[in-house]
This record gives C-alpha cells, sequence and structure tokens, in this order.
C-alpha cells in the first residue's frame, strides 16, 4: 500500500537531520516541496526544496497545480511554502516528506489518513533553542530575528490543542538521534 511519510516538528527539532537518515536507510522517494524562502548555505535546489520566485508560484497557482500552499510574513519578508500535485505519485511508490502541522492536514484531506502518515518529532524547547542558534551562527548572514520569530510561532502552531486536532497521537523523542531515527525507522518498516 502507498504511504506518504510526513515528518513534522517545531524548528530545530531534528527534522531535516532525520530525514536525510530516513532516505539512506530507507530508500523512499522524497517528497520535495516548493518555497520561496532563500536558500541557506548547506541547502540545494531539488534536494531539500526548489527554490522559486514569485513568477513560478504564481505559474504554479495559475496552472492549479497545488495541493497546499502557505506563506509566513518572516522578518525577512514574505516566504511561501507550497506542495505541488506533481510530487505526489501513489504509483511512483511510498514517499518521505517534511512539512507544517497545517500542510499535514491538507495532504491528508487530499488523499486520506490511511495514505498520509503524520511523524511527529519532539525535542524540549531548551535544547531546539540552543540548536536554532547554533544552525543561525553558522549561516553567512545570520537572521536572529527570523529565528525567534519561528521558535515562538512554533509554540502556537504545534500546540498540544492543534495536535490533537489534527490527530497526532504517536509521537517521537528526539533525546538521542540515533534512537530516535532506529525507532522512526523500525516504525516505518513496518507499514511498507
Amino acid at each position: 500500500m502507498y504511504h506518504l511519510f510526513y515528518l513534522m516538528g517545531k524548528s530545530a527539532s531534528g527534522k531535516d537531520t532525520i530525514y536525510r537518515e530516513l532516505q539512506r536507510r530507507l530508500a523512499l522517494r522524497p517528497l520535495i516541496l516548493h518555497t520561496t524562502r532563500p536558500r541557506r548555505a548547506d541547502e540545494q535546489d531539488g534536494r531539500e526544496y526548489y527554490f522559486i520566485g514569485q513568477k513560478e508560484l504564481e505559474d504554479l497557482r495559475r496552472s492549479n497545480s497545488l495541493i497546499e500552499e502557505r506563506t509566513y510574513h518572516t522578518k525577512e519578508g514574505d516566504w511561501t511554502y507550497c506542495t505541488a500535485k506533481n510530487a505526489v505519485d501513489p504509483a511512483a511508490g511510498s514517499c518521505l516528506g517534511i512539512g507544517t502541522l497545517e500542510s499535514y492536514r491538507k495532504l491528508r484531506a487530499c488523499f486520506g489518513a490511511e495514505t498520509v502518515i503524520p511523524l511527529y518529532i519532539e525535542v524540549e524547547d531548551g535544547i531546539r533553542l540552543q540548536r536554532a542558534l547554533d544552525r543561525e551562527r553558522a549561516q553567512s548572514e545570520p537572521k536572529y530575528a527570523e529565528m525567534c520569530r519561528r521558535f515562538l510561532t512554533d509554540t502556537e502552531d504545534f500546540s498540544e490543542a492543534q495536535l490533537q486536532s489534527a490527530g497526532i497521537v504517536r509521537r517521537f523523542q528526539n533525546l538521542s538521534l540515533e534512537a530516535c531515527i532506529a525507532e522512526l525507522e523500525t516504525y516505518i518498516r513496518g507499514m511498507l
């Protein structure tokens, strides 16, 4: 059966690292989203995201090619993230994606709860804040105000009430990265 395994969690919870390792271990097809946000130093177009401009975003909207989109009003300007319809192809096999609770809800509404499987990563806030700060310091042009905005926004976006309303019951604790990845790998293999 086709599954879209969908990683979610607050910023700096380890999603990108977990995603890359699960891709390596399980060889699931990646679900690559589009975004208008600037590329980070360690990112590559077509690997983490398809980095697009406003014109390309308008073209996707006009052609009715989007499943979902959301725009964040950041300290650096408006950034849009979206999932194109051609990114999800059940005939090509199960895939792994990363996104927000909002995008998970829209994908689940489109493909069904039996298809879109949530993988929610939790990390204590103090650890997340330190990770976010370390990541931002490593950028050629750190954007600390945006880092703080994301940290605070995540408190609302991933509140317990929001998680419950989205049907997120199972949680994966990222206290030890290797243990968390191993638990996720076992869980996913049990569904393939």
